[in-house]
């Protein structure tokens, strides 16, 4: 009964939330409620689920705390100097450009919101594409590749969904899962650079005066009469409109390609690298939370943080907490701006740990009900005992299509206790299934169920097919790289 009762439960949590007839944070609390009352347990969820929710608050705690750290940072200008940097680095050579966009996204990933992250790299970045013939979908799929690996830093959604799913510390699943990560980008940055030179074959071909090689534009240029560009008269000349620049001499051959004039080109690469307009933006270049004489204080401050969670030294919650204490006071020593900051950023941290706190809901009646335990044992009865051993590995395999199909909510709260719970039988810690989920989310991002990604192909102005043509089996290969260092580095365990 425990086992159809549990099974019911999470497929009608699932198909709420997918079909979008109720929200996440409501079926999180109501459907675990009327199916813990269905196994008689009465009054006695209320205790269960408090049992829960008190196992869940350093978790609830990190968020609101990392959420309003990386949003200051963002206010202050931490990473404004970063992006005008790369946009001035980058220049006019669209392998650079490429990079520059995972560079970019990489870092503004940080703060663990994807929605801001992409509407920074589109704004900063798009203008530059449009400026030099670049693909916008080559801009979608790095960014969402990117920012689709760094998902699981632990103040964002699927780690702490893990970690509030099986009781675990966020960060137990995700320091020992750093090195992955690293991997991870680095394929990450290998498919950018190839994506970059093949952009940049491309602009070759279509425009060799405007793209060729130095030797070839010199040529092109020296073939007119010393390459003196005049502006033509109503009229007059080749290969203009009236009033167009055009080239003097010889050499040159009407419209584009070889005789693109060496004024034009000139002004396209001088456009280009021209700083992109992040006017209402979260990136916004007068906005009056900028203090750029205190950079240096909150560089400083930021490297140490990352370093403390790297080291794993000091619990991760109270590690941002004193960290948004300093930067606020430091930053902002008005109590009244102090306010103002925070309340900037209370939709954000509201929407995160008011979810962690309704998943204790599921997980408290899963657990205090002894369905995840009836559930488990079922499975371990179908699950043949040659993959017991492998159930990380394979919880890995399954998170890939899993949360591309279904929302994290569903497949961490839902599926991923129960697939836990059976792990435990063959003696695999939570923590090596929890590490083991989070794998999937370079694919996970690009799924439609993502508002995020929506945001970013309507924004890029990209087909959402031509974006999962170019991204879908790239992110496949990152998680599948990600999973089997993890397996080599001994983080996610195959036991015998």
């Amino acid at each position: 009964m425990l086992v159809l009762l549990g099974f019911a439960m999470v497929a009608t949590f699932m198909a709420l939330i997918m079909t979008k007839r109720m929200t996440p944070l409501l079926a999180l609390i109501l459907v675990p409620t009327i199916f813990g009352l269905f196994t008689g347990a009465g009054l006695g969820l209320g205790d269960m689920i408090l049992e829960a929710v008190g196992q869940m608050a350093p978790t609830a705690a990190l968020l609101m705390f990392a959420i309003a750290y990386f949003g200051i940072m963002i206010d202050v200008g931490l990473f404004d100097r970063l992006v005008n940097w790369i946009v001035r680095v980058v220049g006019h050579d669209p392998a650079k450009v490429v990079m520059g966009t995972a560079l970019l996204t990489a870092v503004i990933s940080l703060d663990g919101d994807g929605s801001t992250t992409f509407i920074v790299v589109t704004s900063a970045l798009l203008p530059v594409y449009h400026r030099l013939g670049l693909s916008p979908v080559v801009l979608t799929c790095v960014a969402g590749l990117t920012n689709g690996t760094l998902n699981i830093v632990p103040w964002g959604g699927p780690t702490v969904r893990a970690a509030a799913a099986l009781n675990v510390d966020a960060a137990e699943i995700f320091v020992p899962m750093i090195p992955s990560l690293l991997v991870g980008l680095a394929v990450v940055f290998v498919f950018a650079w190839f994506l970059g030179l093949a952009e940049r074959r491309r602009l070759r071909r279509e425009d060799p005066a405007r793209w060729g090689r130095p030797e070839q534009r010199f040529n092109a240029d020296s073939a007119t009469s010393g390459g003196k560009v005049t502006s033509a008269g109503p009229g007059t000349g080749t290969g203009g409109a009236p009033g167009e620049p055009r080239r003097t001499g010889t050499g040159g051959s009407s419209g584009s390609g070889a005789g693109v004039g060496l004024l034009e080109r000139t002004e396209a690469v001088t456009a280009a690298t021209e700083g992109p307009d992040l006017s209402d933006t979260a990136l916004d270049p007068n906005r009056d939370t900028l203090r750029p004489r205190l950079f240096v204080f909150n560089l400083v401050l930021t490297v140490v943080i990352m370093g403390l969670l790297i080291a794993d030294i000091v619990p991760l919650a109270y590690l941002f907490m004193i960290g948004t204490a300093l930067a606020l006071l430091v930053n902002f020593p008005n109590v009244k701006k102090q306010a103002e900051v925070l309340g900037n950023h209370s939709s954000s941290i509201v929407a995160v740990v008011s979810m962690v706190f309704a998943a204790a809901v599921l997980t408290g009646v899963l657990t205090g009900t002894g369905m995840v335990e009836a559930m488990s044992q079922w499975l371990v009865d179908v699950i043949p005992d040659s993959m017991g051993p492998i159930l990380a590995v394979l919880t890995g395999l399954i998170s890939i299509p899993a949360t591309f199909f279904m929302s994290n909510d569903a497949f961490y709260f839902g599926i991923l206790p129960v697939l836990a719970e059976t792990g435990a039988h063959y003696g695999i810690p939570a923590v090596d299934m929890a590490r083991a989920s989070i794998t999937g989310q370079p694919v996970h991002m690009q799924s439609p169920l993502v508002p995020a990604i929506l945001l970013l192909v309507s924004m890029a102005k990209v087909d959402l097919g031509d974006h999962h043509k170019k991204v879908l089996w790239r992110a496949c290969i990152v998680a599948l790289v990600m999973l089997a260092s993890g397996v080599l580095f001994g983080v996610i365990g195959i036991y015998s």
